[in-house]
């Protein structure tokens, strides 16, 4: 089994990790279900977040009584010290523990330090004092904030989003991380659904010995393809080479990665998979994109106002409003005939 050692936290995973945002969609039993069938096939790190409904509610009922044997990472949104502590206070009753492992600014516009103002390291300080967690993380999507995070020295572990489609930056960021001594977590390790080969993406993360990547699992077969690389790692083969080559060659650029931080759009429009529809059609059955709902949800950009809040809250710079309106060009001529997927 390969294990990953988080920096100087001293955390050891299988480099394997559940992302527990997908279990918000499903019900309480199937959540516990697929929770403690990860835990029983080798996972021990379960990440989380307060802004995630109820899945650290989910991560309650599938641990109670084990809670010593895994590592739970959840995250905090919040603006200043008062909501961080309520934050904090609120993912502990939800998760029933008395502590977390590793407790994460949940992607801010900026590095919190102290003596920000903001009096969000200074809680976070406070609640490790009192014991209520164990070690301070940060998730982020714009590199400069990543950078400083991991160069202040104040922070123990970065999650970013990592994968196969990565540019020599990030590559770069997973290098810095690694002489910095600051765990490196890989979220959207498929990229938001894009990457329909997990063989081949675990093969690639192979590389990296101090990333962790986090799958976001929602349904057992997804698990189950996960639970096998525990014993039977997937290595970078040249066909599996071959098809992240592919999949670089038709990815690379401005794409949407479905993070969302554009939201909420004040028409109405679904932007996270409106604006990448292109992809998602060609790369997955594309009965389920052309449903009458999803053809609704398409034409909705066509009540776009031009405000241009999803443009300036893109951590990746695209020029959302075009993207979406290339992708509505495209599913048009999909749905006409002219385009065959």
């Amino acid at each position: 089994m390969l294990t990953v050692t988080l920096g100087r936290t001293g955390i050891v995973s299988p480099k394997n990790a559940f992302g527990a945002l997908p279990v918000q969609r499903v019900t309480d039993a199937e959540a516990v279900r697929l929770l403690q069938k990860a835990y029983h096939g080798g996972f021990t790190f379960f990440d989380s977040a307060r802004a995630y409904s109820d899945s650290e509610h989910k991560l309650g009922l599938a641990f109670a009584g084990i809670r010593d044997r895994i590592t739970i990472a959840t995250k905090t949104g919040a603006q200043n010290a008062e909501q961080l502590r309520r934050d904090l206070a609120r993912s502990l009753r939800e998760l029933g523990t008395d502590y977390i492992d590793l407790y994460q600014f949940h992607n801010p516009a900026f590095c919190p330090r102290p003596g920000d103002g903001t009096g969000l390291y200074e809680a976070m300080l406070e609640a490790r004092e009192q014991g209520k967690i164990r070690h301070i993380g940060i998730t982020n999507h714009r590199l400069h904030v990543a950078r400083e995070a991991v160069e202040s020295g104040l922070y123990e572990t970065l999650q970013f989003p990592f994968c196969y489609l990565a540019t020599q930056a990030e590559l770069e960021l997973v290098e810095l991380c690694r002489a910095n001594h600051v765990g490196f977590i890989a979220m959207k390790g498929l990229s938001g659904g894009l990457i329909t080969r997990s063989d081949a993406a675990f093969a690639w993360m192979r590389q990296y010995p101090n990333v962790l990547p986090i799958w976001g699992i929602q349904r057992e077969n997804e698990l189950d393809e996960f639970l096998s690389y525990m014993e039977n790692p997937p290595e970078l083969t040249d066909a599996l080479r071959a098809v992240a080559e592919r999949d670089r060659r038709e990815l690379l650029g401005d794409f949407c990665r479905g993070c969302g931080y554009c939201m909420p759009c004040p028409a109405g429009i679904e932007i996270n998979n409106c604006a990448r529809m292109s992809q998602l059609i060609r790369r997955s059955p594309s009965a389920g994109w052309l449903t009458p709902e999803s053809q609704a949800k398409m034409m909705r950009i066509e009540q776009c106002i031009g405000c241009g809040q999803c443009k300036a809250k893109c951590p990746y710079g695209l020029d959302t409003p075009e993207l979406l309106r290339r992708n509505l060009a495209d599913y048009r001529r999909i749905l006409s005939g002219e385009v065959q997927v």
